[in-house]
């Protein structure tokens, strides 16, 4: 008797296996609860094997069959993601699955409005995203969890492959009133005695604080979202440092910021698409790789940041 599934039953399995809950996988793959509830209901009475025991607070947990199913799942969807990729790349079209990853401190300003124009100009495109910070993004890559990460060339390993875009020096954001915002650049030396919200996540953390080469800068403050640090500086809580603008100079709860340039020996990033190192690059990735140049040419959106060819 043939067996009597598809493969986006395995994609729900999957999704709610490395989720942990169904209400997550939901929000990842677009798609209703009842939706994934069902998808893994017929998979279990058609197999039938247990996937999943449920927990407190509606969390699943794999059962042992249901940890080795998942991992010939991933398998196979892998598997048949390369049979479309084969295919596409025959017929001389773009077509099939992406996985895009993007970094989380700029994805909000980049990331819905190129991955609209990318998929309005490649219909046969089926596109999923993932906002992480750089470490995560480095392991869902040598993974094979993403097909690209849009990212900084910060602490690139050397199985990877970086395609620049463009260049961003770093910037002071400080609230409208304050005494340093009418200023053409500020200095780190004139920042040390200030309070300063620090952007803590992995890689970005390490690489504002070389701005301060034999200082130490007064961190008033931690967080892990930009949003939030832009708000908390508009609220007077500290300076921040950041390499991406947002294209308006409203923080998130309506107040005036400022950027003024970061002048000293902090290097500027360079924004780009980080790869796996492969010998073939399917048209579908190519595809991606040209749209993201011409995006932030054609966007002009970024300031006076400097285009990399």
């Amino acid at each position: 008797m043939p067996l009597r599934f598809t493969l986006r039953q395995l994609e729900y399995f999957v999704a709610v296996g490395e989720a942990g809950s169904i209400a997550k996988a939901a929000e990842q793959v677009n798609v209703s609860p009842p939706s994934i509830s069902a998808s893994i209901a017929q998979l279990e009475a058609e197999f039938g094997v247990q996937l999943f025991v449920r927990k407190h607070s509606h969390a699943l947990a794999l059962t042992a069959g249901g940890r080795l199913f998942l991992k010939e799942a991933a398998r196979l969807l892998n598997d048949a993601d390369a049979l479309h990729d084969i295919a596409g790349d025959i017929a001389e079209k773009v077509r099939g699955p992406l996985a895009v990853g993007c970094l989380l401190t700029f994805a909000q300003i980049v990331l819905p409005a190129l991955r609209r124009k990318f998929e309005d100009a490649y219909p046969d495109v089926r596109v999923r995203q993932f906002e992480r910070n750089q470490g995560q993004l480095f392991e869902m890559l040598q993974r094979g969890e993403i097909d690209a990460a849009l990212t900084y060339d910060l602490e690139l390993s050397q199985d990877m492959t970086f395609e620049p875009l463009m260049q961003l020096p770093a910037y002071v954001m400080l609230p409208a009133a304050h005494q340093l915002a009418g200023r053409a650049g500020i200095t780190p030396e004139e920042l040390v005695d200030e309070p300063m919200v620090l952007l803590d996540l992995p890689y970005s953390r390490e690489y504002f604080l070389s701005a301060f080469q034999g200082l130490r800068p007064r961190i008033a403050e931690r967080t892990g979202d930009i949003a939030v640090m832009r708000s908390m500086v508009a609220n007077g809580f500290g300076y921040g440092i950041a390499n991406m603008r947002p294209l308006n100079a409203m923080s998130p709860d309506g107040k005036l910021l400022v950027f003024v340039p970061l002048l000293g020996d902090i290097r500027p990033l360079t924004m780009g698409i980080a790869l796996p190192n492969a010998e073939h690059r399917t048209l579908t990735v190519q595809a991606f790789i040209d749209h993201c140049r011409r995006f932030v040419v054609e966007q002009g959106v970024f300031g006076t940041e400097r285009i990399v060819k």
